[in-house]
């Protein structure tokens, strides 16, 4: 029997180790109790041993020390201790110390932890039996101390199901922290110092990652594929050193909590180096890839961003407002903003949070005007992009502008003088007369998404738009 056979579907939380921990409780609490247990949970196969059984009376404790499970295809499960502490049916906590998997034949550590402690756990014992006859588990809180995890085990393949990640190499987390854990939701789970190293890994290749914290809270819908609501997603000080991305980030911080009408993303200080990782492409794209790095970073071969997006719904009199705002900085590069307010009617009196769960409410949504703003800066790139084209065509700069106006007067003829205004707007930034353009957008006061997607290419005309050049 493989060890920890439900460990994918245990908590869905990275308590990948809780599994083993539980099982139906008799009437009585007693060290036999624990054994019959513990017995019981092994029972498919393979090999038990329990050193020593004791119990504190007067401090209601129930321990099991020297667990030690083989099974049949080879892997051997070490407990150094495992304790029931409190009421044998409704525990304070369990604890388990000194964990560890290793291949029978060469001691191979395949995963090993110092400390796990469940806090109110809604069973003592928990196993695979009780999640088939559809048993709920739950934990009041949860603490793992020191995880190591070989990749290449069936215990990480496990772990790493629903990811698809398969290789070779090793992971350790200093700590991981779990508030109100079920099968159901994640109240809050933390990663303090996680760090992998592997090969062959996939969607990842061969490299390193250290992620200093991560921070989930409220992730509920987990038993209901495509329902799934995340609360908030926090990671700080993460870096990658692969040979498919080498980069590294401050901040993510995802918001998607929208009971406060409010939910969006925010990205501090990431930076890809595009010089390393074209030094490892293959050498047919390089020449391409560096092209493109020397336009975006201006030969620095570092590409550094921020950005942010946030989306909010207000509830007025008589119709909604949905609002946004947005923004990319791309250091030595560009800055694009774009903001927008458009008052709207759901159909069917349905409320604004229906329509973040239900995109058709959208579609059909009575659009009382509105409008939209985009900011676009000019920070270097507009002319290496003029450089590079020129270069290509063969031509003058000054030649490849005076095509960029004159495709633009031509596609103004053909969809209009709005169209026409924004693309006269770009060939400014090209040619360098101006560092910003401006494009405001005032929608008409009556109409739906289908207004705009029945006709894309008159959509221009009914529009009020209006460009400016700083």
């Amino acid at each position: 029997m493989p060890l920890f056979p439900t460990a994918a579907n245990s908590l869905r939380s990275g308590a990948v180790f809780a599994f083993a921990a539980f099982c139906a409780t008799p009437a009585f609490a007693s060290t036999e109790r624990l054994e019959a247990e513990l017995q019981a949970l092994f029972a498919d196969g393979g090999e038990l041993q329990i050193g020593e059984l004791s119990d504190a009376f007067l401090r209601s404790r129930y321990t099991a020390e020297d667990v030690v499970y083989t099974s049949v295809d080879g892997e051997r499960l070490h407990i150094g201790s495992y304790v029931v502490h409190g009421d044998y049916d409704e525990p304070e906590r369990v604890t388990l110390e000194d964990i560890r998997i290793e291949d029978a034949l060469t001691d191979l550590v395949l995963l090993s932890i110092d400390e796990v402690v469940l806090n109110e756990p809604s069973r003592a014992v928990y196993s695979h039996y009780d999640a088939q006859a559809g048993e709920d588990y739950r934990l009041g809180g949860l603490t793992i101390d020191q995880l190591m995890v070989d990749l290449s085990s069936d215990a990480a393949q496990a772990l790493m199901e629903e990811t698809g990640a398969r290789g070779q190499g090793r992971l350790e987390v200093e700590r991981i922290y779990g508030e109100s854990l079920s099968a159901e939701a994640v109240g809050l789970l933390e990663l303090t110092n996680l760090s992998a190293t592997g090969e062959n890994l996939e969607g990842f290749g061969s490299g390193s990652l250290m992620l200093e914290s991560m921070r989930l809270e409220e992730l509920t819908g987990l038993q209901e594929k495509g329902e799934e609501q995340l609360g908030l997603l926090l990671l700080e000080n993460m870096q990658i050193d692969s040979d498919q991305l080498v980069g590294r980030f401050d901040r993510l911080r995802i918001d998607g909590d929208i009971s406060d009408a409010e939910a969006g993303m925010q990205l501090d200080a990431f930076e890809i180096d595009l010089e390393r990782m074209i030094a490892m492409a293959p050498a047919a794209e390089r020449a391409q890839m560096r092209m493109a790095s020397n336009v975006l970073t201006d030969g620095s071969g570092q590409l550094k961003l921020d950005a942010g997006f946030t989306g909010r719904w207000e509830q007025q009199e008589g119709h909604s407002v949905l609002g946004g705002d947005s923004n990319i900085n791309i250091d030595n590069a560009m800055r694009l903003l774009f903001d927008m307010n458009v008052p709207l009617i759901l159909p069917n009196n349905a409320e604004p949070m229906e329509a973040f769960h239900d995109t058709s409410l959208l579609d059909a949504a009575t659009l009382l005007g509105g409008d939209l703003s985009l900011t676009l800066s000019d920070m270097g790139l507009f002319s290496r992009l003029v450089t590079v084209g020129a270069a290509l065509e063969g031509i003058s700069e000054a030649q490849l502008i005076e095509q960029a106006r004159t495709q633009a007067q031509g596609f103004g003829m053909m969809f209009g003088p709005e169209v026409q205004q924004v693309l006269l707007g770009l060939v400014t930034l090209l040619e360098g007369s101006a560092e910003e353009l401006e494009i405001n957008i005032d929608l008409p006061a009556e109409s739906n998404l289908e207004t705009y997607t029945n006709d894309p290419l008159g959509v221009s005309r009914q529009l009020d738009v209006q460009v400016e050049t700083r």
